[in-house]
């Protein structure tokens, strides 16, 4: 996906809508920090004499304090920590971090995903992201999965930032965070065991009827009655991978374009609509209704998958694509496929 428009705002208008629609902007502001770790390290480096106690915590403390050079999604090369421990993650893979076994400081909250209970302590740094919140939360690491140059010289003023592509597969993105975060040990475990969990769910959805040239639709409806289609983000990353269902001709074209979603008219339908269909479910009211209609809708009761009763719904702030929501899935789509 282009990076001009694979960013947080544009993600969120269809994997978190209801953010979107409640979360109130902060205003940026311009601020500066020094991380107090980093001020005392740089005055027992300036010490001329110190014993062999205070040289042996110092020691301990540079060790702790030593960082690396990093480059980015969109090019930055960045002065990072090689451990880092305070880390704010503004985006909407925050599972991802998690699989690795680390819960970020600070987070683009969003509630009813499947791991609220994981991140019950984490701040909101809100949409955009709150330069002032930030601050507070004396972070060594800020990911921004975001490429807005102007947000990121912001926020970059606040602790070392990078930015992170959120729509790429998740064994890159694991591979990447897993050397961000030093956890590479980690996110190859997590791949492997998550590429076997994968096989095994497809192997027993095809033993149980599924076939192996069967194509998949992904929709959602956003307020004023606007519909999409997924193809790159989300749910479809899981259902088109290896082993699994394949992109109709028309999402294949979306796909191609490097686009996670597109808009289109109820009257397309038709043509997007594969042999099983996926409805995720929106958050706001508005929303809901539109959904409601398009279900009650001629064009929709005439579909194939409809026809055949292959149709699913999942809520749209749980069937995300970050390693979390994943292991959830791999449990449920069984659950709503197998007869």
């Amino acid at each position: 996906m282009k990076k001009g428009i694979r960013n947080t705002a544009v993600l969120l208008t269809l994997t978190w809508l209801s953010m979107l629609l409640l979360a109130c902007g902060n205003e940026a502001s311009t601020s500066t920090a020094n991380s107090t770790e980093q001020s005392s390290t740089a005055s027992e480096a300036q010490s001329g004499t110190t014993t062999e106690n205070d040289q042996a915590a110092t020691s301990a403390s540079n060790e702790e304090a030593q960082t690396r050079i990093f480059k980015d999604w969109t090019g930055h090369e960045v002065e990072i920590p090689v451990t880092p421990k305070r880390v704010i993650y503004h985006g909407e893979v925050t599972g991802d971090l998690l699989a690795l076994g680390v819960v970020p400081v600070g987070i683009l909250r969003q509630e009813g995903t499947v791991y609220d209970d994981q991140v019950i302590e984490a701040e909101d740094v809100g949409f955009p992201i709150s330069v002032e919140k930030s601050l507070s939360l004396n972070p060594d690491l800020i990911i921004f999965s975001n490429s807005d140059e102007n947000q990121y010289e912001a926020i970059s003023k606040v602790a070392p930032t990078v930015t992170f592509d959120s729509f790429a597969t998740i064994e890159d993105r694991m591979r990447t965070l897993g050397d961000m975060l030093n956890k590479k040990e980690e996110a190859e475990a997590w791949i492997t065991a998550h590429q076997q969990s994968t096989e095994a769910m497809w192997q027993q959805l095809h033993e149980n009827g599924l076939k192996a040239d069967e194509t998949a639709s992904v929709f959602t409806m956003y307020p004023g009655n606007r519909l999409f289609v997924m193809a790159g983000a989300g749910l479809p990353q899981l259902l088109y991978g290896s082993g699994g269902m394949k992109p109709t001709a028309e999402i294949q074209k979306v796909l191609d374009e490097g686009l996670g979603f597109a808009e289109i008219s109820t009257e397309k339908l038709p043509e997007f609509a594969g042999d099983r269909i996926f409805i995720l479910n929106p958050v706001p009211e508005e929303a809901k209704q539109s959904t409601k209609e398009l279900l009650d809708s001629s064009v929709w009761k005439n579909l194939p998958a409809v026809k055949a009763g292959h149709v699913y719904q999942f809520d749209i702030v749980k069937a995300s694509s970050d390693a979390v929501s994943r292991e959830w899935l791999l449990e449920e789509l069984p659950k709503q496929i197998t007869p």
